[in-house]
């Protein structure tokens, strides 16, 4: 177990001046439980608790949270599987004595968490498992998400196509949740920018397993004008090579989920594929908001590390706690629900908000091309997606999350 409490003096993405030490000798912390793959998936995990600690440095030096309580996160690894999820987010929650849990990875593991949650009637704030299914068809009263969907981010690539021409299709996605419900939101939305588009072969590696040379092969026998590639981590590096090796990508439109994000393209390096349509983050090149170069700044000051997409979204996450912690008339769940139900904050990625609605927060993404520069992949022709444009419909929710 990792106990983390940081009350030090320390510089914020919203304002890097010095600020003066609070005095927290009375006030008892606001503990939250933090459960994350941070063994199995330490290259997104990992700078994601970094840049929690950077956000943390700075609730605490401005003054901590509810009036001067210094806001403490306890980290626990959740194994990764559902059984080890469960028995983490108990032992958080009756030994640990946290206020409420946040995290998980794996939507697999997600979606445990939150039947978990559901059962305790307790606060459950996921802030990486992307399945539509944690606030839809199995969405729950106290159950919210951070990050944008499945359907989300892969309507947002769908968009980017809008007008092409190829209508074969070829999906490869892991074979877990998070995979299936990406294929799932695919196959339901490139009819609608491409009329005539069909899915010819779907597979779907083992997660961390993936025989790449077969699914390759696959594909290729295939003969699709165009694929949709959910994998990532080690497998996208073995999907990726083996792919250039045999050309499969040649004059072929690829769509790559997550492929554009720093901790799945750096360990690419030259192999990085170019011209693939992606969801990413530039953290170099974005501008605006000005806290977001100011958290770049100090996140590269602290760790001597460039940001992942995992560090920008563990400071967004620390900056919703804070601002629901001062929000709520106490640490009641109902209160807390209450408060998180339609909450505003102003994060180093823009406003976003947690829609009461299906409890999906607006949180957008970075849609662009992948490039090579340098020996390193790096994205072009990029743009900001809104995540309040690509959301379920009201009439959708209704219908899909339990009522």
């Amino acid at each position: 177990m990792t106990r983390i409490t940081l009350r030090r003096r320390a510089l914020g993405a919203a304002a890097l001046a010095t600020l003066a030490r609070p005095a927290f000798a009375q006030a008892a912390p606001i503990r939250v439980g933090e459960l994350n793959s941070y063994s199995r998936m330490a290259a997104f995990a990992v700078p994601y608790r970094n840049a929690m600690q950077l956000a943390l440095e700075a609730v605490n030096a401005a003054g901590g949270v509810m009036g001067g309580r210094p806001l403490e996160f306890v980290f626990r690894d959740d194994g990764s599987t559902p059984g080890d999820a469960v028995r983490v987010a108990e032992e958080l929650l009756t030994r640990e004595n946290v206020s409420f849990i946040a995290g998980t990875f794996l939507s697999n593991v997600g979606l445990a968490v939150a039947d978990f949650a559901n059962q305790k009637q307790r606060l459950f704030l996921a802030t990486e498992a992307l399945t539509d299914a944690l606030t839809m068809s199995q969405g729950n009263r106290y159950t919210f998400r951070v990050r944008p969907n499945t359907y989300m981010q892969t309507r947002m690539m769908v968009e980017a196509v809008r007008g092409k021409t190829q209508k074969r299709w070829a999906v490869v996605a892991p074979n877990y949740e998070y995979g299936q419900s990406a294929a799932a939101s695919f196959k339901r939305l490139i009819g609608t920018v491409i009329p005539g588009a069909e899915v010819v072969t779907e597979q779907f590696p083992a997660l961390g397993r993936v025989d790449a040379g077969a699914t390759v092969g696959a594909i290729a026998q295939a003969r699709p004008d165009a694929i949709f590639n959910v994998l990532f981590g080690p497998d996208l590096v073995a999907f990726v090579r083996e792919g250039n090796t045999r050309g499969l990508f040649e004059r072929r439109l690829v769509l790559g989920l997550l492929t554009g994000e720093p901790e799945y393209m750096i360990p690419l390096g030259d192999e990085t594929p170019e011209g693939w349509i992606v969801t990413g983050y530039p953290w170099e090149q974005i501008e605006t908001p000005a806290s977001h170069k100011a958290f770049v700044a100090a996140y590269r000051a602290k760790f001597n590390d460039t940001p992942r997409l995992g560090s920008l979204l563990g400071y967004v996450v620390v900056q919703m706690v804070a601002n629901l912690l001062n929000k709520a008339p106490g640490l009641e769940t109902d209160a807390l629900i209450t408060a998180l139900s339609d909450l505003e904050t102003e994060t180093i990625a823009g406003k976003v908000t947690m829609r009461g609605l299906d409890h999906q927060s607006t949180l957008g993404a970075w849609v662009g091309e992948t490039a090579l520069q340098n020996g390193r992949g790096v994205l072009r022709n990029w743009r900001f997606a809104d995540g309040k444009d690509y959301m379920f419909s009201e009439a959708e929710v209704l219908v899909a999350r339990p009522r």
